[in-house]
């Protein structure tokens, strides 16, 4: 086995361990899109663990995430980057310390844009961390699922232009990422709170939290209406279904879904391309 499929493996074993949502529409994409939009998916997610990670201080935190976003800035200095992690090693987890090997997984035509997406979403990350994630206003609500989730939307619009010039609306696509982080808040909200953290703006109900999400969710329907090539078509479809079905689930008072409903909400987008 190359060194490339090697570490291709080891970054979709890493992708299962660390998203039940994103492993499923990825591995589905061909090879090419596979690679692509992995190792894009691990690039945020090693940042993504710095910024929700509970053994380290606030301004551990802000250090790390603008110091790695500097580093993509420019030819991105791996062994700089681990020096950087090594008091935090023991703690940090593997997709984290792995950056490097996400990079160079990375299809050498897209890496400059997914660099520059996760580079802007660490410092916007840093940003929110010094806030100490006080969400007061709907604009602050924007601004942090823009920095977390939006941007996520638009690093695969660039993916999806890239691999066969299919154009989507950006505006669409930061909503569609908005939407699932939503559900996400909604969905985490305990957990948040035993840590200090709200996300839900001042005055603002339950509600209102969930029509937030719906909102968005509504923005990715019409996202993926622009979209024609049935690989990428499946791969929103999921996320999305799975986002809805959640978002209902917490509606009814339950926490989260089952497995056997993640598994027939998946089977029931395969059918729906099926019979299309």
């Amino acid at each position: 086995m190359s060194i490339d499929a090697k570490l291709q493996k080891e970054a979709m074993h890493v992708l299962k361990l660390t998203s039940r949502t994103f492993y499923i529409p990825i591995k589905m994409l061909n090879p090419t899109l596979r690679k692509t939009v992995g190792s894009a998916y691990l690039c945020m997610r090693a940042i993504d663990e710095i910024e929700d990670h509970e053994g380290l201080e606030s301004e551990v935190k802000q250090h790390l995430l603008l110091s790695t976003s500097e580093l993509l800035q420019n030819e991105f200095d791996n062994e700089a980057y681990l020096r950087m992690l090594k008091p935090y090693e023991e703690i940090l987890p593997e997709v984290t310390l792995r950056l490097g090997d996400w990079l160079s997984v990375c299809p050498e035509d897209i890496i400059d844009k997914i660099k520059e997406s996760t580079s802007i979403m660490a410092a916007g990350m840093a940003r929110w961390v010094e806030r100490d994630w006080i969400v007061k206003t709907k604009e602050d609500l924007d601004e942090y699922t823009f920095y977390v989730a939006g941007l996520v939307g638009i690093m695969l619009s660039d993916i999806w232009e890239r691999y066969d010039g299919t154009k989507t609306n950006r505006d669409l696509a930061i909503g569609y990422g908005r939407g699932l982080q939503a559900v996400n808040i909604l969905r985490n909200q305990d957990e948040d709170a035993d840590r200090g953290v709200q996300f839900m703006p001042d005055g603002w109900t339950h509600d209102d939290m969930f029509e937030y999400a719906t909102t968005n969710l509504n923005k990715a329907d019409e996202y993926i209406e622009s979209i024609n090539t049935k690989n990428i078509l499946l791969f929103c479809k999921i996320p999305l279904a799975l986002a809805k079905r959640t978002l209902n689930t917490l509606k009814s008072g339950h926490e989260k879904m089952t497995r056997e409903e993640v598994e027939s909400t998946v089977q029931g987008i395969l059918n729906e391309e099926k019979h299309d």
